[in-house]
């Protein structure tokens, strides 16, 4: 038996961009992320973003961007030190697989290593969008129970989950959320 390829995530570089530009959303998938070719130059030519790649052994299987910027997904200063997730997409051709979970804990576990003062990794996941609820709170997210009313699709869940929780948080997910509300 042949074991499984390896999925980690890697920085967006040129190597990447033309690769990372060809994903496929699936149908309907588009209002959630966008274009991934759009996606792409948009994420290198913004300093305040970080593009990253979702790699399946040698082959690019989706990607995500990490925002930066200070008011990143609730449009005012959150935490400060949060992160913000956009365009978070597995390939139509990979999905059903559950490589979007994998790829979200990958994400949670390289995240702290490359950025340790960030603390809080917050995105905003539209209503409608199951699966993507599913497979954030598969990698600890959890939901603020505030609802953010912009987005092309229509109202968005704000979700976060902390990077380096305290201990007692390990134990029982969202403890501490309220030390990283908005105030």
């Amino acid at each position: 038996m042949c074991p499984s390829p390896r999925l980690h995530v890697v920085p967006l570089t040129q190597a990447w961009a033309e690769r990372v530009g060809a994903l496929e959303v699936g149908p309907g998938q588009d209002a959630y992320v966008g274009s991934p070719r759009f996606n792409v130059v948009n994420t290198l030519a913004d300093p305040r973003s970080e593009g990253m790649v979702v790699v399946l052994g040698e082959t690019a299987i989706g990607s995500y961007r990490l925002d930066f910027s200070p008011n990143a997904i609730t449009g005012q200063r959150y935490a400060a030190a949060s992160v913000g997730l956009r365009a978070f997409l597995i390939d139509r051709r990979y999905q059903g697989r559950g490589l979007g979970a994998r790829a979200a804990l990958a994400m949670c576990e390289d995240l702290p290593s490359r950025h340790p003062d960030r603390r809080v990794l917050l995105l905003a996941v539209h209503c409608r969008n199951r699966a993507a609820v599913a497979t954030y709170r598969h990698a600890g997210f959890i939901d603020t129970g505030r609802c953010l009313a912009g987005g092309r699709a229509g109202p968005q869940h704000l979700m976060l989950r902390e990077l380096h929780p305290p201990r007692a948080a390990v134990a029982v997910a969202g403890t501490h959320m309220g030390q990283w509300a908005h105030g």
